[in-house]
């Protein structure tokens, strides 16, 4: 899965650190998500797209369809 997360982080200043602080999870898993490496569960993913003010859809996409 796709995500826009690294774009959305950066628009928003934050470190991957910051954002890992308010998402209550490590900066390794905000760099593993980002790097399309780890995708998040279900309740992360809308913890994310709340943080964000956007849908999930808008965020991750399936297969790389962005």
């Amino acid at each position: 899965m796709k995500n826009s997360l690294r774009v959305l982080r950066a628009e928003h200043n934050l470190s991957q650190g910051e954002l890992a602080e308010k998402l209550d999870v490590s900066r390794q898993t905000v760099n593993a998500i980002e790097t399309d490496r780890y995708d998040p569960s279900l309740p992360l993913a809308f913890k994310i797209a709340a943080l964000f003010g956007r849908t999930i859809e808008q965020i991750f996409t399936p297969n790389g369809n962005r």
